[in-house]
């Protein structure tokens, strides 16, 4: 993300155009989730190529 003013211009965001971008934040590991994640077969099948 860059910062441009009061314009916040990223990429790969999955958001549609011109939608508010409230009190965005960075992504810290430490913050995460802890322990190893899961998700069902599903969710990857349907997301793959997306």
């Amino acid at each position: 993300m860059t910062m441009d003013g009061p314009d916040v211009h990223g990429e790969g965001l999955d958001a549609v155009d011109g939608t508010p971008a409230l009190d965005p934040k960075p992504y810290m590991v430490e913050f995460g989730p802890r322990g190893e994640l899961r998700q069902p077969e599903w969710a990857t099948t349907l997301t793959n190529g997306y």
